[in-house]
């Protein structure tokens, strides 16, 4: 069948073949996150928080000026089809702007305007939602929120929650990450934060969020005849942590703790923009907002991780375009082909009736049923501009 396509559509599928090698070169998420978080960590405390971490960096295994050369040098006006050449054409754009993210990561300023083209920026209403949020009360004790287990604890937990699923996959340690847990698409590799203390809450929540989505996107990604649904749509990071976040919703994890964590990164995100160091964000957050000492820290460095990161605040905004989504009766299904976008789903649907794509093979079993008892959501999500 694929190859009767491929002779049908060759020229989308050699396009398609050559932005797959070049694209396997640049994993942002591979080169933007420190070398040296625990160690600058250790010294921005005992500066009494005064003091600018200085991170350090993977080195870049590719040359940038030749992907930009070999990402704009193909011949779109071979693909018949306007939407999809149109699809493609986006993909390119993004794909050098993360390019260029990448080449500038740890310089500052020039990699903030970067990281804008790629991630924009939270805008008057994203804030006005952020501080909605924060208004809510979560001091309530809860046991679940206690960091009471190891990162040995975490995989044996997540290796019994696989089993939902029938793809396979690698679970590793790291030192090098600054989330808890984090996918590498291109090495189907689930990475956990090794000295990190995980609660009961945040295991349900990683492996709705990691293995039930964002591990459902890569292997349904893989399995598509195309490999564009693989290395990721323009734009895929809102739709994709918005529908990991509406899993935690859907599952019954998710918690007013939960959403205030996402509400802060659209606060550091816009700290960015009024020019913040990270000393700065982290007072913010830690003396203003009353923010924890290793959360404000967190929070911190994923915003400022290569000078200026401003993609964390896209997952508030994806959940509320995903929650919309989904209560209007759209269907999900189209949202897990792969690392697509919303704003994509009619040429999806069009790739689907053309033979280009096929439904989800894997689904987030989260969405099967509703599993949120508390309704303080529901109001939050609703009332969200």
């Amino acid at each position: 069948m694929t190859s009767i396509l491929e002779e049908k559509y060759q020229n989308l599928f050699d396009i398609d073949a050559n932005l797959n090698r070049l694209v396997k070169k640049i994993e942002l998420l591979n080169y933007i996150n420190p070398l040296n978080i625990e160690s600058e960590k250790k010294q921005f405390y005992s500066s009494k928080y005064n003091y600018e971490p200085q991170f350090k960096y993977p080195k870049i295994r590719f040359n940038g000026y030749k992907l930009h050369r070999l990402f704009f040098s193909q011949r779109l006006e071979r693909i018949k089809d306007e939407s999809i050449r149109e699809l493609y054409k986006d993909i390119i754009y993004e794909y050098s702007g993360l390019i260029e993210c990448i080449e500038t990561i740890g310089q500052g300023r020039k990699f903030y305007f970067n990281s804008l083209k790629s991630f924009g920026t939270p805008t008057e209403r994203d804030i006005e939602n952020a501080k909605f949020i924060l208004r809510f009360d979560d001091s309530d004790f809860e046991e679940d929120l206690l960091p009471l287990y190891n990162v040995d604890d975490t995989i044996a937990y997540f290796e019994d929650y696989r089993k939902r699923y029938d793809f396979d996959f690698t679970i590793k340690k790291s030192t090098n990450i600054s989330a808890a847990a984090m996918v590498q698409n291109n090495t189907k590799t689930l990475l956990l934060r090794r000295n990190y203390k995980f609660s009961k809450n945040q295991l349900a929540v990683l492996a709705n969020h990691e293995i039930g989505v964002h591990m459902v996107t890569t292997f349904n990604g893989l399995s598509q005849p195309l490999k564009v649904f693989s290395n990721g749509f323009p734009n895929n990071v809102e739709t994709q942590e918005g529908l990991a976040v509406y899993s935690e919703y859907m599952s019954g994890n998710l918690t007013i703790t939960r959403l205030k964590e996402l509400a802060y990164r659209v606060i550091a995100a816009d700290s960015l923009a009024k020019g913040y160091s990270f000393s700065d964000t982290f007072d913010l957050l830690y003396n203003q907002y009353k923010l924890n000492r290793d959360k404000a820290f967190i929070v911190t460095l994923r915003v400022h991780r290569g000078g200026g990161f401003t993609k964390d605040h896209l997952y508030l905004t994806g959940l509320k375009k995903v929650y919309d989504y989904a209560k209007s009766g759209e269907d999900l299904n189209v949202l897990l082909t792969g690392k697509v976008t919303l704003e994509y789903k009619d040429v999806i649907l069009k790739m689907q009736e053309l033979g280009l794509a096929i439904p989800s093979i894997h689904y987030t079993d989260a969405y099967l049923s509703n599993d949120n008892q508390n309704k303080n959501f529901d109001f939050i999500l609703n009332s969200l501009k």
